[in-house]
């Protein structure tokens, strides 16, 4: 009789989300540093990492953010355009559609104290 598979180990977790920011109209580009539970502003965008995760180093690359993106506009309630998990190794898997605006996840990382 084999013995079972042990469990794979679990993810690591950490306290920053490191997010990519194009402006489709201006060609901006911008490196977002996203504290886990905290807003960050990208234009019109509100965007809250609420998770960051990454495998351990002898698995398969890859880091995970689950973020929170609204549109915030003046004199109306702030529009929901996506909730969930973007993968940086897959970005188009689950991408947020937004005619301006595209956001990725390029990494996690732990806080850096100041």
């Amino acid at each position: 009789m084999a013995a079972p598979a042990p469990a794979p180990a679990p993810d690591l977790s950490f306290d920053v989300a490191l997010l990519q920011a194009l402006d489709k109209v201006s060609a901006r580009v911008m490196t977002i540093e996203a504290p886990v539970g905290q807003p960050v502003r990208f234009g019109s965008l509100e965007i809250i990492a609420r998770a960051c995760k990454k495998h351990r180093p002898e698995d398969q690359p890859e880091s995970a953010a689950f973020l929170d993106i609204s549109e915030l506009q003046p004199g109306r309630p702030p529009l929901d355009l996506f909730r969930g998990w973007m993968f940086a190794s897959s970005p188009a898997l689950s991408a947020m559609e937004h005619p301006v605006y595209d956001i990725w996840v390029l990494d996690c990382r732990p806080r850096i104290a100041p």
